[in-house]
C-alpha cells in the first residue's frame, strides 16, 4: 500500500520506517525542510536503536522517502497517518494545533477518497475536529464532505522508548478506533489490510469505537504512571522503616495479578509521554467536569520524586555543596534513549548547581542532546552553567568526586569496577536514584544511599 506519514518526529520516523520494512510505499512529510534535509541525508534526528539500520534500508530499497512538500504527500497515498507532536498547552491540555493543520492540509490538497489516521497521542474528541477540519477544507473548495469522501479513524501508537521498533513490529495489540457506517467499515477493512503482516501468528487488533481508541491510549500510560508513583510512595515508606523495597516487589510482582512490569522505586517518570499525558487525562476529566483524584496523586508524587535524591543529598552535606564535585551517571530519562523532556536529571544538576557544587556528567548516548537542553535550561545563567561540564567516560566522571550520583539505569553503568571507582573518587559516597546496586555495597567501604534500600 501507499502510505503518508504527516510527522517525522519520533513516533512519524518509527512508523513510517517500520511501515516500510512491511513492503509498504512510505512517504513522511514534514514542514521542517531542515530535518527532511537531514533526513535525506541519512542522519536520524533521535537515537532509537535499530532504526538507523530500518531507514537506511528502506531508502535504499525505494520503499521509504522524505517530504517537505505537502501537495505531494497528500496526494502519494490513501491513507494517510497524522503522527505530529502534541505538546503540553498551558493549562495541561494538548495543543493540538499541529493535528488539526496536518487534517486542513489534508483537505485543502486531497483528490478522491482519504482515510485520516490519528496516530499522535491525543485527547477523546480529537477525531471529531479532525473531521471537522477536514470537512471545512472541502467545503472551502465547494467539493463533497460526507462519509463517502474521507473517513477518520484513531490507532494509537504504544511504543516505548529505547524499544520501539520491536514494538511496532512485534506489537501486543494493535488498536484501531473507527466511526460506525460505510465510512467506518472501509477504514478498518483498509487498516485490517495494512497492519495484516504484523498479525499473522496471533490476532492482536482490537476494533473499537474512535473515542474509545482515543482514551485507551491516555488510560494505558496513565496506569503504568500509577504504578510507579505507588511504588515511589512504598520505596519512601521502606526507607524510614528499615525495609528493603526490593524484596518487597520481588514479593509483589510474584502475584500474576500485579506482575514486576513499571514497579521499580526511582527518581519519577519523565519523557515525553507519561508526564503530559497524565497532565492532558487530567484536563480531559476537568472539561468534562470531573475529577481523577487518584491520577492528580500520581502526578504529585512524582513531582515529589524527582527531588528525592537532592534530599538525600542535602541530609548527607548539609545545602552548601560549594566547593564539592559531583559525579552524574545518566542524563536521559530513561536508558537508550537520548531524550532528555522532564528527565529528573535536569532537576538534580539544576539543585546541585544552585547550592554552590560543580558536576562533571556523563551518559552513553544523550550528551548532545543534554547540552542543548541544559543550555536552555540556564540561559542567562552563565556562571551557574559553567560550573556543568561534561566526560567522555563514566570513570572520567567520578575523578576526584565527592559523590556519585546515578540518575539513569543504563546496562553500562550496572556493574562498574567498584575498586576502581573507590579509588578515583575522594569520598566513596554513591547516590542511586534507580537502585542498581545491592545494600551490601556497603561493605565494600561505600556510603550508600538508594531508593528504599
Amino acid at each position: 500500500m501507499n502510505i503518508t506519514v504527516m510527522g517525522a518526529g519520533y513516533v512519524g520516523l518509527v512508523s513510517g520506517a517500520c511501515l516500510a520494512e512491511a513492503g509498504n510505499d512510505v512517504l513522511v512529510f514534514d514542514m521542517d525542510p531542515r530535518r527532511i534535509d537531514q533526513l535525506d541525508a541519512g542522519r536520524i534526528p533521535i537515537y532509537e536503536p535499530g532504526l538507523q539500520e530500518v531507514v537506511d534500508r528502506n531508502r535504499a530499497a525505494g520503499r521509504l522517502a522524505f517530504s517537505n512538500d505537502v501537495q505531494a504527500a497528500v496526494a502519494h497515498a490513501q491513507v494517510q497517518f497524522i503522527a505530529v507532536g502534541t505538546p503540553q498547552a498551558e493549562d495541561g491540555s494538548a495543543d493540538l494545533s499541529q493535528v488539526l493543520s496536518a487534517a486542513d492540509s489534508i483537505g485543502r490538497w486531497m483528490q478522491g477518497f482519504k482515510l485520516v489516521v490519528t496516530k499522535s497521542t491525543v485527547p477523546v474528541g480529537t477525531g471529531d475536529r479532525v473531521r471537522n477540519a477536514i470537512a471545512d477544507a472541502l467545503q472551502a473548495r465547494n467539493l463533497p464532505h460526507g462519509p463517502d469522501a474521507f473517513a477518520v479513524a484513531s490507532n494509537p501508537e504504544f511504543l516505548k522508548e529505547g524499544a520501539a521498533v520491536d514494538d511496532f513490529m512485534r506489537p501486543d495489540r494493535i488498536v484501531i478506533g473507527t466511526d460506525p457506517g460505510a465510512a467506518g467499515e472501509r477504514a478498518r477493512e483498509l487498516l485490517q489490510r495494512l497492519y495484516a503482516p504484523f498479525n499473522r501468528i496471533q490476532d492482536r487488533v482490537l476494533m473499537m469505537d474512535l473515542k474509545a481508541a482515543e482514551l485507551t491510549k491516555y488510560a494505558s500510560n496513565a496506569m503504568l504512571a500509577t504504578r510507579i508513583s505507588f511504588m515511589n510512595e512504598l520505596a519512601n515508606l521502606a526507607g524510614e522503616a528499615g525495609i528493603d523495597i526490593e524484596q518487597v516487589r520481588k514479593g509483589m510482582g510474584a502475584d500474576p495479578r500485579i506482575g514486576y512490569s513499571f514497579l521499580y522505586a526511582g527518581t519519577g517518570y519523565g519523557g515525553s509521554c507519561f508526564p503530559k499525558d497524565v497532565r492532558a487525562l487530567i484536563r480531559t476529566a476537568s472539561c468534562h467536569g470531573r475529577h481523577l483524584r487518584i491520577l492528580e496523586a500520581v502526578e504529585a508524587v512524582n513531582e515529589a520524586q524527582k527531588h528525592i535524591l537532592v534530599q538525600k543529598i542535602n541530609t548527607r552535606f548539609g545545602s552548601n555543596l560549594r566547593g564539592m564535585l559531583f559525579g552524574l551517571w545518566g542524563l536521559a530519562f530513561k536508558p537508550n534513549t537520548d531524550d532528555m523532556r522532564e528527565a529528573p536529571s535536569r532537576i538534580v544538576i539544576k539543585a546541585l548547581l544552585e547550592r554552590g557544587a560543580q558536576v562533571m556528567a556523563h551518559d552513553p548516548v544523550a550528551m548532545q542532546q543534554a547540552r542543548k537542553t541544559l543550555a536552555h535550561d540556564f540561559s542567562g545563567r552563565i556562571a551557574m552553567l559553567d560550573r556543568l561540564r561534561y566526560a567522555d567516560t563514566a570513570m572520567e566522571c567520578v575523578q576526584d568526586a565527592d559523590a556519585l550520583v546515578i540518575t539513569t539505569d543504563w546496562q553500562a553503568f550496572r556493574s562498574p569496577n567498584f575498586d576502581a571507582l573507590k579509588k578515583a573518587m575522594r569520598q566513596p559516597v554513591i547516590f542511586d536514584g534507580r537502585n542498581l546496586y545491592d545494600p551490601s555495597l556497603r561493605q565494600q567501604g561505600f556510603e550508600y544511599h538508594a531508593i528504599g534500600r
